[in-house]
């Protein structure tokens, strides 16, 4: 699995995620340290999931070379003051018990504090060698444009699903080669008894919740489920060995019903 990729600017990214929200303690080092041990090698995780040292350990465990994982993390809003984020950054790798991380995300728009005085934190980093990538995350196409005149924005993490298609998002995505990843892939559960996924999956001897990450996949999107246990974990990363036609992903598609999950993922719909 750990070979399948997503190239976005010239970076090979691991094409489908764990992600880490809401894990804690034991649960989280556990799923951290078998997610590895199955091959994934992108692993997500925040400030704000107040999770990082359980991140950390759990790589720590896994004999896996730092060059072959993609590590992600988001600055907390209230960290985005110039000399809050050149701390709370590093702060992050210590807990990570890493020299970098590969992507640094703003976790969501803060209009208190300047994106210019943010990403000029960031790039200063970014030239310290403390993070490869600068992102962000909840971000309307219009916040990336201004992010954008003031760093080289790497990605946009949002809320993606079979119920919530933002096309606006990866329209602007795809128009300005970025990367687009998707958190709660899997509507935090909701599609596991949709009659379309699994009629598609059935077609696929596949699960709903493979359906709409295969789904993503080939969009091009990069998707970041949570699991804890190892089946799921193995099911999540069983998706490279079919192919949904252009039929089943327009069916896939038109289960969109604008279903916001994350309060505040509705920060990157246009106002």
């Amino acid at each position: 699995m750990n070979d399948i990729t997503i190239e976005i600017k010239g970076e090979e990214v691991p094409a489908i995620g764990l992600g880490t929200w809401l894990l804690r303690g034991n649960d989280c080092i556990q799923s951290v340290s078998g997610a590895i041990s199955l091959g994934y090698r992108l692993i997500d995780t925040a400030q704000d999931y107040d999770n990082e040292r359980e991140v950390g350990e759990g790589i720590h465990r896994e004999e896996v070379n730092r060059n072959n994982l993609f590590l992600v993390t988001k600055l907390n809003p209230a960290n985005f003051a110039y000399e809050d984020a050149l701390h709370a950054a590093r702060e992050s790798c210590h807990k990570l018990y890493v020299d970098y991380v590969d992507l640094l995300l703003l976790h969501w728009p803060n209009s208190d504090t300047p994106l210019e005085e943010t990403l000029k934190a960031l790039t200063q980093l970014q030239n310290e060698g403390f993070i490869k990538h600068i992102g962000l995350s909840n971000f309307p196409p219009s916040l990336v444009d201004e992010a954008s005149k003031h760093a080289d924005i790497f990605c946009n993490q949002v809320e993606f699903h079979p119920y919530l298609v933002r096309q606006y998002l990866l329209d602007h995505a795809r128009e300005n080669e970025y990367l687009l990843m998707a958190y709660s892939p899997v509507a935090k559960g909701r599609i596991m008894e949709d009659t379309v996924l699994r009629d598609i999956g059935k077609q696929h001897g596949k699960s709903p919740a493979q359906v709409s990450l295969r789904w993503l996949v080939q969009e091009g999107i990069v998707p970041v489920p949570k699991a804890k246990s190892e089946i799921h974990l193995e099911e999540n990363a069983d998706i490279f060995d079919f192919h949904l036609s252009d039929d089943e992903i327009a069916a896939i598609r038109a289960l969109d019903r604008d279903l916001h999950l994350d309060p505040v993922s509705d920060m990157a719909d246009e106002t």
